[in-house]
């Protein structure tokens, strides 16, 4: 008899800080079925969230269950999140015995936790990927239920996380900076030779972020730093003069396409701190000043912390960054070039590049384990 493909089965929909690792930890696996690995992989997802679009779009096959949102606060809702996470968990079940599920995967989120009780209830093991410091509740319930538990952030505290990382693009964790800086400064009309600032917040931009650095657009451009800031797409009253001739440019995009040229352009990045965010700029190699949102449970000061201990970026409260921050502390580092390349050194040692290899062995692991039971 022919031994059929393993199937994984990956949970991870929602927001794009669970669909990106599931997606470059989906294709690190179907580079291993190109090797020869015979493979199977499924993503789970809702019909509200992002991977509708994002999931098709890299050429995977998607099943859709109905999302579980947890409210954060007492509600009347919560007295009706137990038919909704049992109608999910019903419908995730006939979604893992159609494609003889051998492992799933999660990724936190509305998607993971209905997986991972389904999978429990089929006997189906599985593997929990933590991209942030602070775990969300359904990876906290997984992790008691996981064969094994991968963390991005070194001590996370999630039960049996072990260190891998976070599984990013290939076009991201392959980058070499050094050989694309050039085609990087190129497309981004930038001068070849001057220190760079990045400036970006996140897909839509964020209004610290753009203030700040328009303030003290003047200052940089007169120490000969040149500037990318991509201001978001709605944020079209973010500008700044055009430079005299001859002087370092400000460039202002609304979204960065090329977040691989962006980096390779870049000397050091302006940024917040989500833990995608986090994780490309250590794999990379570019320093962060890291600008933590001030909202939330703090897991976006947790993210950056062990990059900037390491001394590979630093780290600001959002109401401290203005025009003067930047001027005491990000000029004196861009105009200092054996500075700036201690910390270039400082976070490529705490990235992680292989992440989504290192996820990908884990997860063939237990599901060759699984595959071989049944």
């Amino acid at each position: 008899m022919t031994a059929r493909p393993t199937s994984v089965v990956l949970a991870g929909g929602g927001t794009a800080g669970h669909i990106e690792p599931m997606l470059s930890l989906a294709d690190a696996l179907r580079r291993r079925a190109d090797g020869g690995t015979e493979l199977r992989i499924t993503c789970l997802g809702t019909a509200r969230g992002m991977e509708t679009r994002l999931v098709p779009a890299r050429g995977y096959d998607l099943r859709l269950i109905p999302p579980v949102p947890l409210p954060r606060k007492p509600t009347v809702d919560l007295l009706r999140v137990p038919d909704r996470v049992w109608r999910a968990v019903a419908e995730t079940r006939a979604v893992l015995d159609e494609v003889a599920a051998d492992v799933v995967v999660g990724f936190g989120g509305y998607v993971a936790l209905p997986a991972y009780l389904a999978a429990r209830r089929s006997k189906v093991p599985i593997v929990v990927h933590e991209q942030n410091a602070l775990p969300g509740l359904a990876n906290r319930v997984g992790a008691r239920l996981a064969a094994r538990v991968a963390v991005t952030v070194p001590g996370t505290p999630l039960h049996a996380g072990e260190h891998v990382g976070m599984p990013l693009r290939r076009a991201i964790s392959t980058l070499d900076r050094d050989a694309t800086r050039a085609e990087g400064r190129r497309e981004f009309g930038l001068d070849a030779d001057r220190p760079t600032l990045l400036v970006f917040g996140g897909s839509q931009g964020a209004q610290t972020l753009n203030r700040a650095a328009v303030a003290a657009a003047d200052a940089l451009t007169a120490a000969g730093i040149q500037v990318l800031h991509a201001r978001g797409p709605k944020n079209t009253h973010v500008t700044v003069p055009t430079r005299p001739p001859g002087s370092a440019p400000y460039v202002v995009v609304d979204y960065l396409e090329r977040m691989d040229l962006a980096y390779a352009a870049a000397d050091l990045a302006l940024c917040r701190a989500g833990a995608v965010t986090v994780a490309e700029l250590s794999a990379v190699g570019l320093p962060g000043a890291f600008v933590p949102l001030p909202i939330g449970n703090g897991e976006q000061r947790r993210n950056a912390l062990p990059v900037v201990e390491a001394g590979g970026g630093l780290l600001v409260e959002d109401a401290d960054l203005d025009e003067d921050w930047i001027e005491g502390h990000l000029i004196p580092l861009l105009t200092d070039p054996q500075a700036l390349a201690g910390y270039a050194r400082h976070a490529a040692a705490a990235g992680a590049p292989d992440a989504d290899e290192r996820l990908a062995e884990i997860v063939l692991q237990v599901g060759a384990s699984s595959s071989g039971r049944r």
